[in-house]
């Protein structure tokens, strides 16, 4: 059995130097290439049409074994988290991660980012509503990475509050944006906004803690 954190029987050592986990990581928009970019679109349409299909039995068997297949090809290319390209290419919606909302930045300063999202299908929680779930994973994931921003050294997240002000809708793009509001010693406080021009489907407060030496 694969241990947490460690490569697979017979993976290779990467030949990379260990990163500081506790300082800003730096991506690498490189990694994967275009193949990766590609491959992460088709695997969100793929999830897309997982949860939007109702196919004969039989069906669901040939789809997993051809999802079997992919995975068997993965299997030997096993990498430390800050090797991957998921979550490290910030130029990709979501940061090239397949479990994050699609967001796609647009302007970003040290205290300000903004930028667009669409939840799609496999975002869904019913009545073509995006599910009440996502939209905590979307504010966390955008302001925690603005809190860490400009300089500022790896922050984890001590409270996230969300106000769900209106139905989110599944396929129709929206802005969002992020401030950094304050900053008082390890304490960052930021708030995020969900909307389509007037109206304000969710905002969001947040209070992110600098990390100590040694805290994963």
């Amino acid at each position: 059995m694969t241990m947490p954190n460690q490569p697979p029987a017979g993976k290779r050592s990467s030949d990379e130097a260990p990163i500081d986990l506790f300082a800003n990581i730096v991506h690498d928009n490189n990694r994967g290439g275009a193949p990766y970019a590609n491959f992460l679109e088709v695997f969100r349409t793929l999830q897309d049409k997982v949860v939007s299909s109702n196919p004969p039995e039989s069906v669901w068997d040939e789809v997993s074994a051809q999802m079997g297949v992919a995975i068997e090809l993965l299997e030997p290319w096993w990498e430390p988290e800050w090797q991957r390209p998921a979550g490290m290419r910030t130029d990709l919606p979501g940061r090239g991660n397949p479990l994050l909302v699609p967001f796609v930045p647009r302007e970003e300063s040290d205290n300000h980012l903004t930028g667009h999202v669409e939840f799609r299908p496999f975002h869904l929680g019913g009545n073509g509503a995006a599910h009440g779930g996502t939209l905590p994973l979307l504010f966390d994931d955008i302001m925690g990475h603005l809190a860490s921003q400009g300089g500022r050294s790896v922050a984890r997240t001590a409270f996230l509050k969300v106000n769900f002000r209106k139905i989110t809708p599944i396929g129709r793009e929206l802005q969002v944006d992020a401030t950094v509001d304050r900053i008082d010693g390890r304490k960052r406080w930021l708030t995020g906004r969900l909307f389509d021009g007037e109206s304000l489907f969710a905002d969001a407060e947040a209070l992110f803690v600098e990390l100590l030496p040694g805290q994963p």
